[in-house]
């Protein structure tokens, strides 16, 4: 098996790192002889460990000085079972490069084992850490777009109120709240559907009605608290 030669890479590694994103995520082969007990790397494994190509010569114990400290054991268990029995095997682990850079990968392969004797490992590594950052980082930025959102919403719906009724911010927030506890309908989806309302002249009656309502249960919180306050 030539090392390097992206002709010999397994066909599920060329789909998984397409799939990933293909530049954005390093993927690379390894090949272990167990009878010469020789470990070949792809030059992208290499590049993952923080190596170029003839740097250092890769070894099992090598493999597994680059594991983050805390997964060792769990890799060691993963890949030990496969050498015994044969058969795929698949890890998701840190991994620790030589400038101390920590990268999240999944590492599958498969063991060939014949008469009880481990011939062969073949498998790739796909370094997942930039698609896990992206994903991330577009969570976060939905999360902060949502909330920035929510509260433009409730801003408006207290305007509303506060035309509507000729009352403070205040009171209109408190409007809205009580509304939301009494029906159990969260406070965003409250406002917004005040805001729906005051946004289609033909919908006034409704918003009269609306507006009402949260009335009523504005009032229904100040008798429940007076009865139980006498």
């Amino acid at each position: 098996m030539a090392e390097g030669d992206s002709t010999l890479q397994p066909k599920s590694l060329k789909t998984y790192s397409s799939a990933l994103g293909g530049a954005d995520c390093l993927a690379g082969t390894f090949h272990y002889d167990a009878l010469s007990q020789e470990l070949q790397w792809s030059d992208e494994v290499y590049a993952l460990h923080g190596y170029q190509r003839g740097e250092i010569v890769p070894t099992i114990e090598l493999v597994y000085s680059h594991k983050h400290p805390d997964d060792r054991d769990r890799c060691h268990e993963t890949f030990a079972a496969a050498c015994v029995s044969g058969g795929y095997f698949c890890s998701y682990h840190r991994l620790i490069d030589s400038r101390l850079r920590e990268h999240r990968v999944l590492t599958a392969g498969e063991a060939v084992v014949e008469s009880g004797v481990l011939q062969r490992v073949d498998g790739f590594i796909l370094d997942l850490t930039a698609t896990l950052q992206s994903e991330t980082e577009r969570a976060a930025r939905a999360a902060v777009e949502g909330a920035l959102g929510t509260r433009s919403t409730i801003e408006q719906a207290k305007g509303i109120l506060m035309g509507f009724l000729r009352i403070g911010s205040e009171a209109a927030f408190d409007l809205l709240a009580t509304h939301s506890q009494h029906t159990n309908i969260k406070l965003a989806s409250t406002a917004a559907d005040l805001v729906e309302l005051a946004n289609n002249p033909q919908q006034i009656a409704l918003l009269d009605t609306f507006v009402a309502e949260l009335q009523r249960s504005m009032d229904r919180r100040t008798r429940k608290g007076a009865a139980q306050g006498g």
